[in-house]
């Protein structure tokens, strides 16, 4: 969540924050207008509570029928005060939910995808003698994706990973574990279930991101979007020492998104489904540092990346098209020569101190009278294993139909070539 002093202090930085990432300012001048009627109702019922202290001593030693009437007609002032206390608290909770986080002050601007900055592109893109086939074709061909069958036991944007394609996984996973713990990273596999009021506190409940969120309502638990989510719950309500920064994580798990907003986009294949697995990294940063480890997470995705020997280009999104929780983001996006375009494949964000607010996750300097202060989240994508399975299966096919296996894949699958089944 946004700090609420800030939006009290200094609502000009904040309404022309909102503004870059496409919400409408307006929004600051309904919150104040809440928040201060909240205060003021807030103040109110307090002071009724006091006198109702004081009469119920009085009442203790003298039950005369003026304190009771007293004492009656004060129950009922309190109980409607606090009718208006709690309306006003639950239009101010939904109103502060609508603030996304404030991009930082070098973000590019710009309204949507189309401004974003590409920073630089890396590799040569492979030159065949033959007309590339795009993933979908060649995996049907090798069997080792199968979407037809998946589509008949759980409906579309599901699929199966068989043979090969499921050993294309494990190898991913390895080597992106292998890579990311080298870099001092502690592996963990998280739940893939979190509580309502634990998932809002990580900013992946507001505005519409709701909607792409699996709720099992019996059990009143969400399914996670991404490793993100329980990583960054770790160390909820818990205060650092400055010494203890930076913790460094980095999860696997089976991620679930309704993709809501993808209608009619990318609805065959694996490229855009509602269960996928993901290798994703989390740090836990001293404000003053977060932007060196945003750096860290983004060089090693291009490690990941370019050991693999896959073309691909870094953008730095522009602030209307960042995430909701996103103070700053980068994307690897990476050439697939059987659709002739580049596709997203990761994604580096740092979200400052929105997420560790809603988590209460603090640090402490080594001065006893030092004040606690919110540490900064950082997260990027390791591998989002359909993807990478989808680039690598694209730049490494052959003229006979086969799939070279990328060099530093070879010694956990086994082979140099995906025949097929």
């Amino acid at each position: 969540m946004l700090d609420i002093n800030l939006i009290r202090t200094d609502p000009e930085r904040v309404r022309a924050g909102i503004q870059k990432k496409n919400i409408d300012p307006k929004l600051v001048d309904r919150f104040l207008r809440i928040d201060e009627e909240w205060r003021s109702k807030t103040s109110a019922l307090d002071q009724l509570k006091a006198e109702q202290n004081v009469l119920n001593k009085e009442i203790s030693g003298n039950q005369s029928d003026d304190l009771l009437s007293k004492a009656q007609l004060l129950k009922k002032r309190v109980g409607d005060l606090t009718d208006e206390y709690m309306k006003l608290a639950e239009k101010r909770e939904e109103l502060i939910s609508s603030f996304p986080n404030l991009p930082f002050d070098s973000v590019p601007l710009g309204k949507d995808e189309s401004q974003n900055v590409i920073l630089r592109e890396v590799g040569e893109k492979p030159v065949f003698s033959f007309k590339p086939k795009d993933y979908l074709a060649l995996s049907e061909h090798l069997g080792i994706i199968d979407v037809k069958k998946a589509s008949e036991v759980s409906g579309s944007r599901f699929g199966y990973l068989m043979g090969d394609g499921a050993l294309l996984e494990l190898a991913l996973t390895r080597y992106a574990f292998n890579v990311i713990t080298n870099h001092g990273f502690i592996p963990v596999i998280p739940p893939v279930m979190i509580k309502p009021e634990v998932y809002k506190g990580m900013g992946r409940l507001d505005a519409d991101q709701k909607e792409e969120r699996y709720f099992l309502e019996k059990d009143n638990l969400y399914l996670v979007g991404s490793s993100e989510h329980t990583l960054g719950t770790l160390h909820m309500g818990e205060t650092f020492g400055s010494h203890d920064l930076p913790k460094r994580y980095v999860g696997f798990s089976t991620c679930f998104r309704r993709e809501a907003g993808s209608h009619g986009k990318d609805t065959k294949g694996i490229l855009r489904v509602h269960q996928f697995d993901k290798v994703e990294m989390f740090v836990f940063s001293h404000p003053e540092k977060s932007e060196e480890e945003h750096s860290l997470l983004l060089s090693i995705q291009e490690e990941l990346v370019s050991g693999l020997e896959l073309p691909y280009r870094v953008l730095e999104m522009c602030a209307g098209d960042m995430g909701w929780t996103d103070a700053r983001q980068y994307d690897i996006e990476t050439w697939m020569p059987g659709q002739g375009v580049y596709r997203e494949t990761h994604s580096c964000s740092n979200t400052s101190d929105f997420q560790s607010r809603g988590m209460n996750t603090k640090y402490k300097g080594g001065d006893k009278k030092d004040k606690a202060q919110y540490i900064h989240f950082l997260n990027a994508t390791g591998f989002a294993m359909g993807r990478m399975i989808i680039a690598i299966i694209e730049n490494y096919q052959t003229e006979k139909g086969t799939v070279k296996v990328p060099a530093v894949l070879q010694q956990f699958i086994g082979k140099k070539e995906i025949k097929g089944l």
